[in-house]
């Protein structure tokens, strides 16, 4: 055997176990060198395989937040999308949402003025709402602003400017009036947002910007008064104002400042006292204050504090429109009390066909008020503006007087009279045709 021979018979064994290594080794180089020139030369795009189809690429989404104009972004309830955008639409949903106006600031007066007119825009939808005050041919110039006047054809702003009011006359009849307002602006704007417009507001002369809070009050239904800050016993410990009415005072002192009072604004039905007990005892001071009001076709609304007897009696001698509230709501601040107040209001109402209370501008007040009306007429109570309760007894009371001197005559509509508007061409009224008043 020859060298050679000998050799590749012992190399055998080894080649046989590295045959394979040097295989994969040779693969590897390829697959490297192919992949090096698709890197060099080809696109460096490769499509997945798909069983269904080549799928598109995916459109790039549009977001107005981003292309936009900035002041398009300032309504959050306007959406627009961009020019080249694709526009999407699905079947029974709306395009979109567009406002009926530019976004409002505050900072412009033009957008100030914008704001006024969409108010009153408001204002004549609202079917609660009252005619905006004053209404032409019921005042005169005064010392602080509009005086109120009986108008052309005995148009008496009592009646003018109170809510109308055409409830069952067999139902019993609750009315409420809140005192107060303007002092407190968070319970102000809570009152008029939140109570029945059935319930009255009464509002301090010394508020300012006092007329806007009336025309608010009015758009949202409720009829209004103005208060007269009148002497109480301790005063003048318990300050009532530069402008209260004294039980001693000169008659031209007090006339003077009950018409400082009245020009204050304009839009009330009527007068409501603010305290006033030690006024409330003087017949003169009384007397005297009732005729400014009856000449003047306003109201009196007296909240009981004092001499009942009295404001009756002078009431009903002076001619003047008055009511007297039978319970005062919140002489103590616990919700507890102003309900039971509330409930012996059902019961007047029950036995005398109506009631009237009165309570002031305190958060528990309002709050308790609103939740007792919320359900008066499934425990077969009806609200009723003051105004409507003041018609309806002095009807009951010339009726009564009428029987007692045997001079009533029958008239089956009488009972009802007080439901009718005061007379033709009054906007609003609560009143009663009956002695023209």
């Amino acid at each position: 055997m020859t060298a050679a021979a000998a050799a590749l018979r012992h190399a055998a064994p080894l080649l046989n176990i590295r045959a394979p290594i040097f295989a994969g080794l040779g693969a590897a180089g390829l697959f490297a060198l192919v992949v090096l020139v698709v890197a060099i030369f080809g696109d460096g795009q490769f499509d997945a395989p798909s069983s269904t189809g080549r799928v598109g690429p995916v459109p790039q989404s549009s977001l107005v937040a981003d292309s936009a104009p900035a002041e398009a972004n300032q309504n959050p309830i306007a959406f627009t999308a961009p020019d080249e955008a694709d526009e999407v639409s699905l079947t029974g949903v709306n395009e979109g949402f567009e406002t009926s106006h530019e976004p409002v600031s505050g900072s412009d007066p033009a957008e100030a003025a914008a704001n006024h007119a969409a108010a009153s825009t408001a204002e004549a939808v609202n079917p609660e709402a009252l005619s905006r005050a004053p209404i032409a041919g019921l005042t005169e110039p005064g010392p602080g602003g509009p005086l109120p006047i009986i108008g052309a054809n005995n148009q008496r702003p009592s009646r003018a400017y109170a809510r109308p009011f055409h409830g069952d006359p067999n139902t019993p009849m609750i009315g409420i009036v809140v005192g107060g307002m303007g002092v407190n602006p968070s319970v102000t704007n809570a009152a008029i947002e939140n109570l029945p417009p059935e319930v009255a507001l009464s509002f301090s002369p010394y508020v300012a910007d006092l007329q806007s809070w009336i025309d608010r009050a009015r758009a949202a239904g409720h009829e209004v008064l103005i208060e007269a800050p009148m002497e109480p016993f301790d005063y003048p410990n318990s300050d009532t104002g530069p402008y209260t009415l004294l039980a001693d005072g000169p008659t031209e002192e007090n006339e003077r400042r009950l018409m400082w009072i009245l020009s204050r604004t304009t839009g009330y039905f009527g007068v409501a006292n603010y305290q006033g007990t030690r006024f409330s005892t003087s017949r003169p001071a009384v007397e005297s204050l009732m005729h400014s009001l009856e000449r003047r076709g306003v109201a009196y609304l007296h909240d009981g504090v004092g001499r009942r007897s009295l404001i009756d009696t002078v009431g009903a001698s002076t001619n003047v429109e008055y009511a007297i509230a039978d319970r005062i709501l919140d002489e103590e601040l616990s919700p507890t009390i102003i309900d039971q107040r509330l409930l012996a209001l059902e019961a007047l109402a029950l036995q005398n066909g109506a009631a009237l209370g009165g309570g002031f501008a305190y958060p528990v007040t309002v709050e308790q008020v609103e939740a007792w009306s919320q359900g008066l007429e499934l425990r077969g109570y009806q609200l009723a503006p003051p105004s409507a309760i003041m018609s309806r007894r002095r009807l009951e009371a010339r009726l009564a007087a009428e029987a007692q001197a045997g001079t009533a005559t029958h008239d089956e509509g009488a009972q009802h009279r007080w439901m009718d508007d005061a007379g033709e061409g009054e906007e609003h009224g609560s009143g009663y045709d009956d002695d023209g008043h």
